[in-house]
């Protein structure tokens, strides 16, 4: 199958590569299917990409990679929801927001997204307490920066 996209243009994929958000994304509730795609074909930059709309797109990462300290405790019920056997299943991402300049931008750590890597079923978590940024710097990532 192919998919317009803003970011990637042309894109192919086969239905194995949807990931489903029961009830979609928070603001976005009628977008229930995405694919994850490699940003240029350099990971770690991804973009979660609607099926249904070719307009929306999030630029996202795994956070580990940036924070490596970077805790995410998924409730007994998300693990569920994702049909996930344990939290090993489920892969974790962030969105970002992108600024000019690059090092502007910054990570929403404290609303991951729970993806479970093999049935692809996704959600958003919104993480408690104050201990992770909505608004995480990336130039200081690696550096405590949360």
């Amino acid at each position: 199958m192919q998919l317009e996209t803003s970011y990637l243009g042309t894109v192919k994929y086969k239905q194995e590569d949807i990931i489903v958000f029961q009830g979609g994304l928070p603001g976005f509730p009628e977008e229930t299917e995405f694919i994850l795609l490699p940003f240029n074909e350099q990971p770690p930059f991804y973009i979660l990409q609607s099926v249904r709309t070719k307009e929306i797109g999030f630029v996202c990462i795994n956070p580990f990679l940036f924070w490596p300290d970077y805790e995410v405790e998924l409730a007994d019920s998300v693990v569920r929801q994702l049909s996930a056997e344990s939290e090993q299943d489920v892969a974790i991402f962030v969105f970002l927001t992108i600024q000019q300049p690059f090092s502007k931008s910054t990570a929403n750590l404290r609303a991951p997204i729970a993806v479970h890597a093999k049935k692809r079923f996704a959600k958003q978590l919104m993480l408690d307490g104050e201990r992770y940024s909505l608004k995480a710097p990336i130039h200081t990532a690696g550096k405590g920066g949360r």
